[in-house]
């Protein structure tokens, strides 16, 4: 039999990494921890089978390229810009203030100086991933709160690529050789005049080309070449690393409008790859020598966490910007990942590190990353506890935005909890028809609009702060909430209706499950867009069809009934609902196409008298493309004329028999046969 020993460490590597994998997610932590711990369990340090470190290694540097890949096509320049008042320089104080503060911790211990500064860079830079998945768990990636985090990670993501660049330029222990220094920046300025010049051009346009011959297999084969060539291409032509190739690959295809189909096509490389990476992290763990040290464990790992977080929040300080941004930035940062594992792998290679401070570090890592879901929990308690410390609260909640404020004898107003697409049309039309509002939001640049229009506006949180109760809703005529996010619109519906029990609110739900949680809480009308926008495709298609407006307006509000049920909770309430829509099923609308063979050709409005014959009215002519509301009596009809006619079922059947002749019957099997219209019959 053939020795694969290739093939036998990846098999055995993935198998460990999913058992590892799902043994976590089982218990609620990332993947990425199982992942860690499988490459120890087959590492060296543990007793069983042991992987070829060298083999999986190798393989694993696949699992860097991608990881920058990935890194590079979700890079936004627009993201960075909308938040670079806070991301720009409050990542970079972050990082600088977290590499002195791992720094002389490791000093404390007697590590060396290049020791020294690997660990506080490691300490320095957050996970990605486990931001974005931790964001989007919490229902925080959409916020302004949330957008500053992940801002705040692309310039770290910058910094961090710089930093892998410079670490080999400084092998010599430390030493500042400024004609090596300034030779690897002529390179670096070369590698970006090829690549954002005619890289700029080629990549896009051959990625075009080959999109075009609708072949899947040749469009991932150009995107592996196109990511393997450049990332082989800086570190064997330029001298740089195979990291910042692959970045900046990842970086121009980002550019292109395929970007999103590269990133979908390359997805499952870059996890396999990255699940190796991690395996192969794992590995170097050493659980002996972190027993030994478990002091040192644990002492970096609270600064990992908790060092981390102060220093944000001190940062916080600095900045005129909410505290919830701050917090939920802290809470996101206090963690490190696959870029400390790059950097750790970079010092070790360089000699920088030893293996066995290398496993402390990444010890710190699963720890802060095991930890860190659960610390989302703290955001609501943080919050709570730095407001009971005035003056540390009164630094840390502070933006450069003064809004409008409401006039204290403002009543009858509409209030209006966000300002963003849906609150934008929403407060136009109220202004519109003069109708007194007042809006709460989160984000300043929001807030500069309102104060530009003239809008009364309060500035914060609505859910997670006391500015609601100074939104006057005690003589608000309607409370309008617009945010996606159901956690938060639940517990403004319970503050406002602790202040005015009779006050009526609108919510937005993004699931069933809210609509039923809002409804509890004593929303009187909750709006369900991606329910909305069915109902909504589902009656064009049946008016395309021809079906009657009537029967498409029972059906819909049927669904509607069935989905919102909770909102029905008396027979009393369901008998009001059922009544009125008998009431509107009463009046039938309809818009008939005058056809050539029509008695009523030649003849005017008058003479017709369609009225006395049948009992329908009509109320609008189409002709030529105009509309006429209540055409004169004097209105000839003409062949492919458009006429609205307006009565109950009978009435509008009569005046279609009229019109056109006897429509057809269409036995349904109930006691009342329903009636086609023909198929000249629409409805705009």
């Amino acid at each position: 039999m053939h020795e694969l020993p290739i093939l036998l460490n990846i098999t055995i590597a993935l198998v460990a990494a999913f058992i590892g994998g799902l043994a976590v997610r089982k218990i609620g932590l990332p993947p990425i921890v199982g992942y860690l711990l499988a490459g120890i369990v087959i590492g060296p340090f543990t007793p069983g089978f042991i992987g070829d470190i060298a083999t999986i290694q190798e393989l694993a540097e696949l699992g860097v390229i991608f990881l920058m890949l990935g890194v590079g096509l979700h890079f936004s320049f627009d993201d960075l810009l909308k938040v670079r008042d806070i991301a720009i320089p409050g990542a970079l104080l972050q990082m600088i203030l977290a590499t002195l503060a791992g720094f002389g911790l490791s000093r404390f211990w007697g590590w060396s100086v290049p020791a020294g500064i690997v660990l506080g860079l490691a300490v320095s830079v957050a996970s990605t991933v486990v931001l974005l998945r931790g964001l989007m768990d919490n229902s925080l990636l959409n916020t302004p709160h949330g957008q500053a985090a992940v801002g705040w990670l692309v310039m770290e993501d910058i910094l961090s690529v710089m930093i892998l660049v410079f670490m080999p330029v400084f092998s010599g222990h430390g030493e500042f050789n400024w004609t090596v220094i300034g030779t690897t920046l002529l390179k670096i300025a070369a590698f970006g005049i090829v690549m954002f010049v005619l890289g700029k051009k080629f990549i896009p346009w051959l990625l075009e080309r080959i999109a075009h011959t609708r072949s899947r297999e040749l469009f991932l084969l150009a995107v592996l070449a196109i990511t393997l060539g450049t990332a082989l291409g800086s570190a064997k032509l330029f001298g740089i690393s195979l990291a910042l190739g692959a970045f900046v690959a990842g970086a121009i295809i980002s550019q292109s409008h395929l970007s999103h189909q590269v990133g979908a096509d390359i997805n499952s490389f870059k996890d396999a790859f990255a699940v190796l990476f991690f395996v192969s992290v794992g590995m170097l763990v050493n659980p002996v020598f972190l027993w030994q040290n478990l002091g040192l464990v644990v002492a970096l790992s609270l600064l990992i966490i908790l060092g981390k977080l102060i220093i944000t929040l001190f940062l916080g300080t600095l900045f005129p910007h909410p505290a919830q941004t701050f917090i939920v930035i802290a809470i996101g940062l206090s963690q490190i990942g696959e870029f400390s594992f790059i950097l750790g792998q970079e010092g070790v290679l360089l000699n920088y590190l030893s293996a066995d401070q290398y496993s402390l570090i990444l010890a710190g890592s699963i720890i802060s990353i095991a930890l860190n879901p659960f610390m989302y929990r703290l955001v609501p308690l943080l919050n709570q506890w730095l407001r009971n410390v005035p003056f540390l609260w009164k630094r840390l909640d502070r933006h450069d935005v003064r809004p409008i404020l409401p006039e204290s004898g403002i009543k009858d107003h509409v209030v209006i909890i966000g300002y963003g697409q849906v609150g934008c049309h929403l407060v136009d039309v109220l202004e519109m028809l003069h109708v007194p509002q007042l809006v709460i939001e989160t984000e300043a640049a929001q807030i500069e609009a309102l104060n530009k229009r003239g809008i009364p506006s309060l500035f914060g949180d609505a859910a997670n702060s006391e500015v609601i109760k100074f939104a006057r809703l005690e003589t608000a005529a309607l409370l309008v909430i617009t945010i996606p996010d159901e956690s938060s619109t639940a517990l403004i519906v319970t503050s406002a209706k602790d202040i005015n029990p009779n006050l009526r609110v609108i919510a937005r739900a993004s699931s069933m499950e809210g609509i039923n949680t809002l409804t509890e809480r004593g929303a009187n009308h909750i709006v369900h867009p991606e329910l909305e926008g069915g109902l909504e495709i589902l009656s064009h298609t049946l008016l395309e069809l021809n079906f009657p407006l009537r029967e498409v307006h029972q059906y819909t509000e049927a669904i509607r009934h069935d989905r919102y049920n909770t909102t029905i909770n008396t027979p009393e309430e369901f008998n009001t609902l059922q009544d009125m829509l008998t009431f509107i099923d009463a009046i039938d609308i309809t818009w008939t196409k005058i056809p050539a063979e029509s008695p009523l050709i030649g003849q005017s409005l008058s003479e017709a008298n369609i009225r006395a014959h049948t009992g329908a009215s009509i109320v609008a002519l189409i002709r030529d493309g105009h509309i006429t509301a209540n055409p004169k009596s004097s209105t000839i009809f003409e062949i492919a004329d458009r006429i609205g006619l307006i009565g109950d079922h009978d009435n509008v059947e009569a005046a279609l028999q009229l019109i056109r002749g006897t429509p057809k019957v269409i036995e349904t099997g109930d006691e009342t046969p329903f009636i086609a219209p023909s198929p000249d019959t629409q409805i705009p």
